[in-house]
């Protein structure tokens, strides 16, 4: 048998498969929920943790509900190991390593310390309410986007890097305006730095201009910032408008003229009127 065949699975390791890996039946469903609620609270558990006052009075408890929730997890992922009719490639795919990930950092702190508070990987595993409830458009509306910043990554790049030249030439003049009157543009790098604090409009407030000059320069370009943001946004939404527009087409192939790119709900070919 190759790795990567089918393997054949007893009528009970089948009942447990279509529990833990089919969200579709109701009992798969259940299961699945009931696991997105205790990684919940297995994640708020492991947040609580890190507040001193809570760890100080509940710690005890904490711990022994971090290795009941551990115990849990293991003997999942050991299960879906086990009813699965691919393991190697459940125990090698995205989710599979996830799984894996929730548990190792209770055993790896057991033993080598440190690892406590990657717990909260476990909030990976909520990517599966995807699967749950049925939400296809969501898991396509990802797709679109991550497309979307794929086909615009060059584009981006060039503006990132406009920006940052940018932002080199908007401090070094902000520090001649202002390097001679103790405002604390000690130094070109601080001067960057104060550039792409207020072109971004974030204005942490703990550099700024003293002088009329600086004052109104740092107006410039913080009306600048605005203008910079909505930039690739529009880049984004343009591909993304090209995508969904490119998905919206029906590649069926007409049998008569043999064209494609009929409309989605299109009965007829458009372009000689016999029926698709």
């Amino acid at each position: 048998m190759t790795n990567d065949s089918r393997r054949e699975l007893t009528p009970f390791q089948e009942k447990w498969h279509n529990i833990i890996f089919e969200a579709s039946t109701p009992a798969g469903r259940a299961f699945d929920i009931i696991l997105l609620v205790a990684i919940l609270i297995s994640v708020v558990i492991v947040m609580m943790e890190s507040v001193a006052p809570l760890q100080e009075k509940f710690g005890h408890l904490f711990h022994i509900l971090e290795w009941v929730f551990t115990i849990i997890f293991t003997l999942e992922y050991l299960f879906r190991v086990w009813c699965s009719y691919r393991p190697k490639a459940y125990i090698t795919s995205f989710y599979g390593l996830v799984d894996l990930l929730c548990i190792l950092p209770t055993y790896v702190e057991a033993f080598y310390g440190g690892a406590h508070f990657l717990l909260t990987i476990r909030i990976l595993r909520l990517m599966r309410i995807f699967r749950i409830f049925k939400l296809v458009p969501f898991l396509n509306e990802s797709k679109q986007l991550s497309l979307a910043l794929q086909q615009s990554q060059r584009k981006i790049f060039v503006f990132l890097f406009f920006i940052g030249l940018l932002t080199v030439v908007l401090g070094a003049i902000m520090y001649v305006i202002e390097s001679d009157h103790n405002s604390g543009f000690t130094s070109i790098p601080v001067s960057v730095y104060w550039a792409v604090v207020t072109l971004t409009t974030v204005g942490y407030g703990d550099i700024a201009p003293v002088t009329p000059m600086g004052q109104a320069f740092s107006a410039l370009i913080m009306i600048m910032g605005y203008a910079i943001i909505a930039v690739p946004t529009g880049i984004v939404t343009v591909e993304m408008s090209r995508i969904r527009s490119r998905d919206d087409v029906d590649r069926r192939v007409c049998p008569h003229c043999m064209r494609e790119e009929h409309d989605a709900n299109a009965d007829f070919c458009k372009y000689c009127g016999n029926k698709l």
